[in-house]
């Protein structure tokens, strides 16, 4: 496998590299140090190379309705507004807060990588191309709806 493959293959394993490759804020110096699969200035020059090849990060321009729902909890029948594996959040059932957000244009990576930012501890997740919900403890409830609000 030549360097340039291992390279690709390795920034794949590493989605906030290839982001980073993307947006063209890269340290290629670092990334190859960082990768570590061969000669720094070998794989430095294919970070670059890669980078010219792939598309900026998409603008997403879009109507987004964020609301925030207090009160959730986990329930066993099934009837809630998230369910992920054996596991239902639903309203009049805990202490834990809710963000939905529906429309076109909320990025689930950046908003996981902000609650981790942030150190928010998210309780559950999921989302579809038009929907997101994000559970979190009642105290981070305003951060997180600020972190969706925030996408742009």
């Amino acid at each position: 496998m030549s360097v340039a493959e291992q390279t690709r293959e390795a920034v794949r394993n590493h989605p906030f590299l290839y982001d980073a490759l993307r947006a063209g804020v890269l340290n290629y110096t670092s990334a190859a140090r960082f990768l570590d699969i061969g000669d720094e200035d070998a794989v430095a020059a294919a970070l670059r190379r890669y980078g010219t090849e792939l598309d900026p990060p998409a603008a997403t321009a879009g109507s987004v309705r964020v609301r925030m729902q207090s009160g959730l909890g986990t329930v066993t029948d099934g009837s809630g507004i998230l369910t992920v594996g054996e596991t239902t959040f639903a309203p009049e059932a805990g202490s834990l807060t809710g963000i939905v957000a529906t429309g076109e244009g909320v990025d689930a990576r950046r908003v996981l990588g902000r609650c981790e930012t942030e150190d928010i501890e998210v309780e559950g997740f999921g989302f579809t191309n038009t929907s997101l919900v994000l559970v979190v403890e009642r105290r981070d409830g305003a951060t997180a709806l600020r972190i969706v609000e925030d996408e742009p």
